[in-house]
């Protein structure tokens, strides 16, 4: 869309939000990236260019996918266009969620309640989005309504290799791989994209609040947080019903799977390419783990701890179904929604196989 701030509808609610403030929000209190001369700026992109397209033959050939030609090449951007690109999918991903909001609405808002209203949650958008941009190395952005690319984060890939005190050659280049393999599940599968997209969308939709719900809410968020915080399942999890739970973990078993595929074939394709990938893999497993103090907090609030578990056991799925039944067998796991991982089977690789595969 070109326009990002949305109207007060005349006959709904005011419900909107101020897209464009949540960009300026976000890339002005993002922190600053590591210190860079230009010179050294425009050798670290080429690098990361390189390490993409480097990525594209290795990946094909371990996890037997390939991307389209068609498919757009990764993008190498800074934390503020990795912010932008967010925002605009927050955008389309939120359409249905604040429609919802605005059709429940009681009390139609005058246009400056709604402006400022706007400008709230696009302050609070941004600001997750400028918390979240230092931590993201590389990311397939789904962009629902427009084009999908892979990103890569230059600045942070380069604070972590410095960080762990590795080869930045080869560091750029595992990353590349784990990156490459999201690129080649969602352009190689042709379906993938937009169930992902519409079961995301449908699930927020149902767990967005009408003005009944608001206390019941309250209620909870007192008696769940100190669970939550303690699993670190994040705060999707507090207002949700057993049955959107179910649906939330469902979910969660096909983003783990996603995680787990790229973890292993960039590890897979690693010793060949990759010298160092053994000490790489070792440092960075230990980073994953390390987070302490209010970021450990926040990480939990926002369901990042349970997206670490899911690298573990995503990779753990793959692996073992490979072993059963070879990698030609996992290549059934794309062959439709229906033969995605269900929840419980991400941890119980065999119920899949005997599901999917008897």
């Amino acid at each position: 869309m070109s326009e990002s701030t949305r109207l007060p509808a005349k006959t709904g609610g005011a419900a909107y939000v101020d897209y464009e403030f949540a960009k300026r929000t976000g890339q002005v209190i993002t922190k600053a990236g590591p210190q860079v001369s230009f010179e050294e700026a425009a050798q670290i992109v080429a690098d990361l260019r390189a390490a993409a397209a480097e990525a594209v033959d290795p990946v094909a050939e371990t996890s037997g996918m390939r991307a389209p030609d068609a498919a757009p090449p990764p993008l190498v951007v800074d934390r503020a266009g990795w912010i932008r690109a967010n925002v605009d999918s927050f955008e389309a991903m939120l359409t249905p969620v604040v429609d919802k909001l605005a059709a429940s609405r009681k009390v139609d808002l005058g246009a400056t309640a709604a402006a400022i209203g706007g400008k709230v949650t696009g302050a609070e958008i941004g600001g997750l989005l400028a918390f979240l941009s230092s931590k993201i190395l590389g990311q397939y952005d789904l962009a629902p309504g427009g084009t999908p690319r892979l990103l890569l984060v230059a600045p942070n890939i380069v604070q972590v290799e410095r960080q762990l005190e590795v080869d930045p050659h080869d560091f750029r280049r595992w990353v590349a791989m784990h990156e490459e393999t999201h690129r080649v599940q969602f352009t190689a599968v042709p379906w993938l994209r937009e169930h992902l997209v519409t079961q995301s969308q449908e699930l927020a939709v149902d767990l967005a609040p009408t003005p009944e719900d608001i206390g019941a809410r309250l209620q909870q968020i007192a008696t769940r947080l100190p669970e939550l915080i303690r699993s670190g399942e994040g705060l999707g999890q507090l207002f949700a019903t057993d049955e959107q739970r179910a649906r939330i973990a469902d979910l969660t078993a096909i983003m783990s799977l996603l995680e787990g595929h790229a973890d292993v074939i960039m590890d897979d394709v690693g010793p060949r390419v990759i010298p160092s990938v053994a000490e790489i893999r070792a440092k960075f497993d230990r980073r994953r783990m390390s987070s302490v103090g209010i970021d450990r907090l926040l990480r939990k609030l926002l369901g990042l701890e349970a997206k670490m578990r899911q690298y573990r056991d995503g990779a753990g799925f793959v692996r073992a179904v490979m072993d059963a039944v070879g990698r030609d067998g996992l290549a059934q796991v794309w062959a439709a929604p229906q033969s995605l991982p269900r929840a419980p089977e991400i941890l119980d690789p065999a119920a899949w196989v005997r599901r999917v595969h008897v």
